[in-house]
């Protein structure tokens, strides 16, 4: 008998929303040391499908039908007091944004400790102790130091570790891991993936692992399940549903997957004039740990950073978290002041300006940021949004609103959408607000700062799309931040590598990514997830040939 049967799952969404029921009619099984991977974009089901297994459906989402039972019990059944009995002890969840899962107010061997205590169980020495051990178990350097640190301390690797191990304290039969790595850099993402392989091979659990990154699929899942709408459209064997999908939607899901393809870069004269001219950049952040007598933290964020981009050019930046490539974008668009180094656009420094001639230079370069929710006041009309910069830059109000809609239609959307809030949009329709924003004063460069990393992949490549075409429309320049490689070999004319604040590798895509000279690049080649299944992929469209 398998360890999770649900039959016939039916969740209904309040009245209002887009469609009557968030899950319909969903049946599968989970078996004991099993990992499953529910796969689907945004909307399709699959986080619901999970919270409704935690008894964490949001206010107003109920279960309208079927049963979802464990160990022969159904779950929906039970009252709140059983399932806080439940949580934890024998089902565990590890959730997509580490940060908002922890406690900021918290120390971490707290928030562990705290974990046994809501279950009454160990003495708080005894606490502390199982702490460590698992702080040990996943991973995390230095757990002494760890324990006593705070969650803004941390890299959100080392997050996602804690979070790990909070979900492992009690030792559960089944751990839901919903989006864990989406945000992560690949060799960090790498990491968390075989620490959870590991972990159910030591702890015989199941794994229910919900992901939109078939490549992470394709190194971890005995079997999946893909859904879209709600409805499951495909079941099956791993190798079965990635190299012959039956459905079309697993189909245009797998197609959307960006290949280690390599752009053809723009070939620059010898004698054009770099629009941005970056010489010797750096920026050093110091902060004291604790005490007078502590000598302060001292991170080189960026050393000697030096490129040219020319016009229509797109390079991209890639590394691991902490590599320094989003602190120099920030000090190029002038939102960190660098502490030494050259910026000139258009033969002009702006790395020190101030005053009326920043606010000039601002005009020139735009940022795209990651998470287009939290960049976008959430209290302000999409009209406002647009609008405020060309009216601080001299506009007036009608002529900025015409604007506003010519931007809307620009990036794909309804000029309707000038009269909505940000909240009313989805993360791809919000990213292209973030685009149109950027694009509002005609810049001369955009900083694209991770701007797709936790979109799904068929709007990833909805919104790179859009980027080509922008690039194309309007000869646009672009710094192009990411940490995944195949959108980088996709998009980026030249690219630089960054490891620990410094420019390990820089050249035409192609050869960075092809034939790559640093023992780093290749490690982050190496940890692309999904590699082997792209080989046996291509095998087998070489033999159908």
């Amino acid at each position: 008998m398998s360890l999770l049967q649900i039959e016939s799952l039916n969740i209904a969404l309040p009245s209002g929303a887009d469609r009557a029921l968030a899950v319909e009619d969903v049946s599968f099984t989970l078996d004991a040391g099993e990992i499953l991977c529910i796969v689907g974009e945004s909307g399709s089901g699959k986080s619901m499908s999970a919270n409704a297994l935690m008894g964490l459906l949001p206010e107003g989402v109920t279960a309208a039908g079927g049963s979802i039972r464990f160990q022969g019990q159904d779950i929906l059944t039970l009252e709140e007091r059983e399932m806080i009995a439940l949580r934890g002890r024998d089902i565990a969840m590890i959730f997509q944004e580490p940060l908002s899962a922890l406690n900021p107010l918290m120390r971490i061997g707290d928030q562990i400790a705290e974990v046994f205590e809501a279950h009454n169980l160990l003495t708080p020495p005894e606490r502390r102790k199982r702490a460590l051990e698992l702080l040990h178990e996943v991973g995390l350097p230095d757990p002494e130091t760890t324990i006593r640190a705070y969650p803004f301390q941390l890299s959100g690797g080392q997050r996602q570790r804690v979070v790990i191990a909070m979900a492992l304290a009690l030792e559960p039969k089944i751990l839901i891991a919903d989006e864990p790595t989406t945000a992560l850099d690949v060799t960090t993402q790498a990491q968390i993936l075989d620490l959870i392989e590991e972990l159910r091979k030591n702890h015989g659990m199941a794994v229910l692992f919900i992901t939109h990154d078939f490549g992470v699929v394709a190194d971890i899942a005995d079997r999946v399940i893909v859904m879209q709408t709600g409805k499951v459209v495909e079941a099956g064997a791993a190798d079965d549903v990635l190299l012959n999908p039956e459905h079309p939607y697993t189909r245009a899901l797998l197609d959307a997957i960006p290949g280690l393809s390599f752009h053809q870069g723009k070939q620059s004269p010898e004698d054009e004039v770099p629009i941005l001219s970056v010489r010797d950049l750096s920026m050093t952040f110091t902060s004291r740990t604790s005490g007078f007598f502590v000598k302060p933290r001292r991170v080189d964020a960026v050393q000697n950073a030096t490129f040219d981009l020319f016009k229509g050019e797109t390079i991209g930046i890639v590394g691991e978290s902490g590599s320094g490539k989003s602190t120099l974008g920030r000090c190029l668009v002038r939102l960190l002041n660098p502490q030494k180094g050259v910026v000139e656009i258009g033969g002009q420094d702006i790395s020190k300006i101030k005053g009326e001639a920043l606010h000039q230079h601002r005009r020139r370069i735009q940022m795209v940021f990651q998470d287009p929710y939290s960049s976008l006041n959430p209290r302000a009309r999409i009209g406002t949004i647009l609008t405020d910069g060309l009216i601080a830059y001299g506009d007036d109000k009608q002529t900025a609103r015409t604007r506003a809609q010519e931007l809307l239609t620009l990036v794909g959307l309804d000029p309707t959408a000038i009269e909505r809030f940000p909240h009313e949009f989805s993360g791809g329709q919000r990213q292209r607000v973030g685009i149109a924003r950027a694009l509002a004063l005609n810049p001369e460069v955009i900083v694209a700062d991770e701007a797709v990393s936790a979109l799904d992949v068929s709007i990833q490549a909805q919104i790179l799309d859009l980027l080509a075409d922008l690039k194309s429309q309007l000869n646009l320049s672009m710094i192009f931040i990411t940490h995944d490689l195949r959108v980088a070999a996709q998009v980026c004319d030249r690219i630089i590598v960054m490891q620990r604040g410094k420019m390990v590798e820089f050249g035409p895509s192609a050869q960075v990514l092809g034939a790559p000279q640093t023992d780093y690049t290749k490690s982050l080649l190496d940890a692309i997830p999904g590699k082997d299944h792209e080989r046996a992929l291509a095998a087998q469209r070489e033999a159908a040939r």
